[in-house]
């Protein structure tokens, strides 16, 4: 069944307004007209931001839904596919964010808006570490996209996690995807196939 509802999940410290997120929507929109996207503002918490989330999918068709989530945002889409059963892009996976965030505790900058700020608590930690996936089931419904040349996370960890589903493993690129255009027709493809 083709998808019909899409949802894309940005990374921490982004935005919808990031460029993953803004070549996606724009490209589905041209693309596919037809499907609800949805790519809200995620809460520092992550509790409260997958109650947001929930929230919103209430409804949904598990069955033609699919998610698109990069680096914090994929760590969100693994876990609300494993609850939901439905399709799922890891761009860039956080595995451990709950490890690699414990430096980046207190007050953050947004990247595409450097005037907004919010903090980042030590009980986040402690909410992600309720959401980690120990091991993805279906690995079918899955693509991973990894970036060996990724500065932030370790491809090693996020090509062993999700070492059955469908992966493109790139060779250099880096943590955003900057080459994320050449890309683009597999992500889409995956989802709407």
């Amino acid at each position: 069944m083709s998808c019909t509802h899409l949802l894309y999940l940005h990374g921490f410290r982004s935005s919808p307004q990031s460029t993953k997120a803004q070549i996606t929507l724009k490209a589905v929109g041209q693309r596919y007209p037809a499907t609800q996207v949805l790519c809200p503002a995620l809460a520092p918490s992550p509790k409260r931001a997958m109650q947001a989330l929930e929230s919103a999918l209430a409804g949904w068709p598990t069955k033609s839904m699919a998610i698109i989530g990069s680096s914090l945002g994929g760590f969100y889409a693994t876990y609300l596919a494993e609850r939901y059963g439905c399709k799922a892009v890891v761009l860039n996976p956080a595995v451990f964010p709950a490890r690699d965030l414990s430096a980046h505790l207190g007050d953050q900058q947004v990247w595409q808006d450097p005037g907004s700020h919010f903090v980042f608590e030590r009980r986040y930690l402690d909410e992600l570490v309720q959401m980690e996936v120990k091991a993805i089931t279906h690995a079918q419904r899955y693509l991973a996209v990894i970036a060996k040349g990724d500065e932030l996370l370790d491809w090693r960890e996020m090509a062993a996690h999700y070492a059955l589903a469908n992966t493109v493993l790139l060779d250099g690129s880096d943590h955003a995807l900057s080459d994320y255009t050449d890309h683009l027709d597999t992500v889409l493809n995956f989802v709407f196939n």
